[in-house]
């Protein structure tokens, strides 16, 4: 035990100490004395509060100063974890970039064709897109994004109708209703980077209407909810486990019936990180066999 430990246990067992002495002296003497000591009711309850009153507030504060500590502590545990989460998505990115380079070069030379080699060129561009993906999004976590008034409202029409032209040109047969709201005013504007913004609208589309049947219903719908803009991307597609929502946000994870479509799995991961780089969130809900509805909400442009 070192010497401050020693000092310290000797000032707490000092009074206790003193008390034993003092009351071996008084009955080495003989003396069996009562000492009574009177005091007034009104004041004993005063007393009596004032020092319960303090007990409970020395507890208060010492459950808050833990509270904060540990809240601390998950917070460093998990800006770690962000942290290391963004050195292997580099560490992936640069891993990969230079062998599939070399591959779809390769694929690219004067070869017979044959249908080998066309399968393994689709995969190696394939790979060429995730990877693309994955740097995007290892640079949206950590680059400082622009700020300016961003009308959201023109933004998903915008990249509704983009997207529906893209669903005809690939004879693909989807529902899509936009309702954004015009009366009494239209939605306010944001602040943001309206290029982002579009991305995340656009993969929340490009999902809705990969993983449903023909026909399936999209609706976009808009709305301003306490100083939020809230977009909603519904469909009636197949819908999503309960048991995989959890995990809908995760990077490469896909659902057990997603993985019959071709995708990365990081769509919603970069509507999520979108949203959150604009002081925003996203929710999920979902239904097996009856469809999805995600929602992402953006905080309302300072006035």
């Amino acid at each position: 035990m070192t010497r401050r430990r020693l000092l310290s246990a000797a000032a707490v067992a000092a009074p206790a100490l003193a008390g034993v002495a003092a009351a071996a002296g008084v009955a080495a003497a003989g003396a069996n004395g009562v000492v009574a000591v009177t005091f007034p009711l009104t004041s004993a309850l005063l007393v009596s509060g004032l020092v319960l009153s303090c007990a409970i507030a020395v507890g208060s504060a010492a459950r808050r100063s833990l509270r904060s500590r540990e809240e601390r502590g998950i917070a460093m545990g998990s800006e770690r974890e962000r942290e290391a989460h963004r050195r292997f998505l580099a560490r992936l990115d640069h891993e990969l970039k230079n062998p599939v380079t070399a591959i779809r070069a390769a694929l690219e030379t004067d070869l017979e064709p044959s249908p080998s080699l066309a399968v393994a060129a689709g995969q190696a561009d394939r790979l060429a897109v995730l990877i693309g993906e994955l740097r995007s999004l290892s640079a949206l976590e950590t680059s400082e994004i622009e700020r300016a008034p961003v009308d959201l409202s023109a933004v998903v029409r915008d990249e509704t109708d983009a997207f529906a032209e893209d669903l005809a040109a690939r004879g693909m047969r989807r529902e899509i209703d936009v309702q954004l709201p015009a009366a009494p005013w239209p939605l306010p504007s944001v602040a943001g980077d309206a290029d982002l913004l579009a991305v995340a609208v656009r993969n929340l589309l490009v999902n809705a209407a990969k993983y449903a049947d023909p026909g399936a219903r999209i609706e976009i719908r808009g709305a301003e909810d306490a100083g939020w803009v809230v977009i909603e991307v519904a469909d009636t597609g197949w819908g999503i486990p309960e048991d995989e929502l959890v995990r809908v946000w995760d990077e490469l994870w896909r659902g057990g019936r997603a993985r019959r479509v071709e995708g990365s799995g990081l769509g919603l991961s970069l509507v999520r990180v979108v949203a959150e780089r604009h002081g925003g969130d996203v929710a999920i809900r979902s239904r097996e066999g009856a469809g999805t509805s995600v929602r992402i909400r953006i905080p309302v442009a300072p006035a």
